[in-house]
């Protein structure tokens, strides 16, 4: 396994290793998982869990909720199946080591409820590859693309289960146009700041399968202060 550093949460409520020169995730996955807000005994499945980030944040914050992370690279699935029993959650969380298009709903007990994702953000042709693999695969779209992750969505929820993403928000028209060419209708939109006065860079978005027409555009959510701080909801994000 590669070299792992160690990340704490929630006042050292969580420890979460992850490679220390292959792929890391960002605050990008911080701000989806506090986005999400399931019931209890709800089922969520994380596609792309990578180290397992968001299905351990979710874990701690909702426990009375079942989780399934997904992850088709295995040094990856790896970290994050010893995250969750390195931090006690082999109840609740169970990571698989697959390809989401290839899953079937009797292999996750049953329809998810919500499903949420941090999908790669850059077509395959876009941009220069990253020389390691680890982080090419997480970051382009290679091994799965856009309209795949819908459908695949699609195919394992049931009518009203919930679609959950992050996204950079010049794609917000592919989100769109790939979310109901799936039917899922577009619900909900959060455009995401690193300042007040910057462009948007990121965007929450969630769908509903079946769902009416009708989509929520939210108060912008800001990440940093002028002097590089946290912002007071970013920052509560971290809080037990």
């Amino acid at each position: 396994m590669d070299l792992l550093t160690d990340d704490h949460f929630f006042n050292g409520k969580i420890c979460i290793k992850q490679p220390k020169l292959g792929y890391r995730f960002s605050i990008d996955s911080v701000l989806l998982a506090s986005h999400v807000k399931a019931a209890a005994g709800y089922k969520v499945l994380d596609i792309g869990t990578g180290c397992g980030i968001i299905s351990l944040i979710l874990a701690y914050k909702n426990p009375e909720i079942k989780i399934c992370g997904i992850e088709v690279q295995k040094s990856l699935a790896d970290i994050a199946a010893l995250n969750v029993k390195n931090n006690g959650m082999e109840e609740q969380v169970k990571i698989l080591c697959t390809d989401v298009k290839n899953i079937k709903k009797n292999i996750l007990s049953g329809p998810p409820d919500i499903i949420v994702c941090n999908p790669p953000y850059r077509k395959a042709n876009s941009g220069r590859i990253n020389p390691d693999n680890q982080r090419a695969l997480a970051r382009h779209e290679i091994m799965i693309s856009l309209p795949e992750i819908f459908e695949s969505a699609k195919r394992l929820m049931d009518i009203s289960g919930k679609f959950i993403m992050i996204y950079p928000s010049e794609r917000i028209a592919d989100i769109i146009a790939h979310m109901r060419l799936s039917g899922i209708e577009p619900k909900y939109f959060r455009f995401i700041y690193s300042k007040v006065n910057s462009e948007s860079k990121l965007v929450i978005a969630e769908g509903i399968k079946g769902g009416g027409p009708g989509a929520i555009v939210a108060s912008p959510l800001v990440i940093y202060n002028d002097d590089g701080s946290y912002t007071d909801e970013v920052e509560n994000m971290f809080l037990p």
